[in-house]
């Protein structure tokens, strides 16, 4: 991983229809919905007092929008795109689990979509071409950034199963005596 010190603050996309109600949204592009353009204006005020050596997003309209209207131009970011949901696009977790009772997307993965291993492959990735210095600000979204999080502290990105984001929800990965940290989830 290339960031050696500093903070990585990364933000979830704000609330779309689909996070109301939901629904898997891997890559189906989905816009903000009204609630969610003013979460991602109050993302100002939150990180107003950080000064960013880059920052990033994933290419998705509710990523770039968030990090737009909180005051940000990001450098679009192919590796910080959703999981990759498949043939459970869409689709509600009661809905998955009517047809599949046993499911479970950290173990399973989706069917004609991703796994956590290929998530994690992409969050390795996106991690591996971090700047070495400096604060870094991403845009992403919540499975994804779960992922990325795992990968941070070095666990298996099924482990990214032990840590949430809402929508519009900032963390910060970071360092402490020569290890990397979970600094904070709001």
């Amino acid at each position: 991983m290339a960031l050696l010190d500093g903070s990585l603050v990364v933000v979830r996309h704000a609330d779309t229809d689909w996070t109301l109600s939901g629904q898997h949204t891997g890559r189906t592009d989905i816009a903000l919905n009204e609630a969610g353009r003013a979460t991602a204006a109050g993302l100002a005020a939150r990180l107003a007092g950080w000064s960013f050596a880059a920052v990033w997003s994933s290419p998705l309209a509710r990523a770039a929008a968030t990090a737009r209207i909180a005051g940000y131009s990001p450098a679009h970011h192919d590796e910080l795109i959703e999981w990759d949901y498949g043939a459970y696009e869409g689709l509600t977790s009661a809905q998955i689990r009517a047809q599949r009772p046993d499911w479970d997307l950290w173990r399973d993965g989706c069917p004609g979509g991703e796994d956590a291993a290929a998530v994690g492959a992409r969050a390795d990735a996106a991690l591996s071409t971090l700047p070495a210095h400096g604060d870094v600000l991403l845009f992403s979204h919540g499975h994804m950034l779960r992922v990325l999080t795992a990968r941070w502290l070095g666990l298996p990105a099924t482990e990214g199963a032990l840590f949430t984001f809402a929508p519009g929800g900032v963390g910060v990965l970071g360092h402490e005596q020569g290890r990397r940290v979970l600094r904070g989830l709001s």
